[in-house]
């Protein structure tokens, strides 16, 4: 699945990896977010025991008509304020997208799959 961008110069395919994969760095960069939760285990945990890091687990892009939402599953640290978090994260998302694909999205919505203890 891809999407296609259309400006004076031509049209761009933007494949749903490549919108995964900066949506994934974006949210890592956020503070609170520890890491992202999987929604495929067995697949995501191969690739964790070959050691290659995957941002892209835990992030979902959905194609609705002509709007895009992104689907994004974290887990935070402990201590930190939830909806705070969260809130950040779409923020981040959204311009993070906005900047280097130039797309906007319809939703980015987060679920909190865990709370990690850090820096013990």
């Amino acid at each position: 699945m891809s999407i296609e961008v259309k400006n004076e110069y031509g049209k761009i395919d933007i494949t749903n990896d490549v919108i995964t994969q900066v949506v994934g760095e974006a949210a890592i960069e956020c503070y609170g977010v520890v890491g992202m939760a999987s929604r495929h285990q067995i697949r995501d945990g191969l690739t964790e025991i070959l050691g290659k890091e995957n941002f892209t687990r835990g992030v979902i892009v959905r194609n609705v008509g002509d709007d895009t939402h992104i689907d994004m599953y974290v887990i935070v640290g402990y201590g930190t304020k939830i909806s705070e978090v969260a809130y950040q994260v779409q923020s981040k998302v959204k311009y993070t997208l906005k900047k280097t694909v130039g797309m906007t999205v319809k939703s980015v919505n987060i679920f909190v799959q865990g709370v990690r203890v850090t820096n013990l």
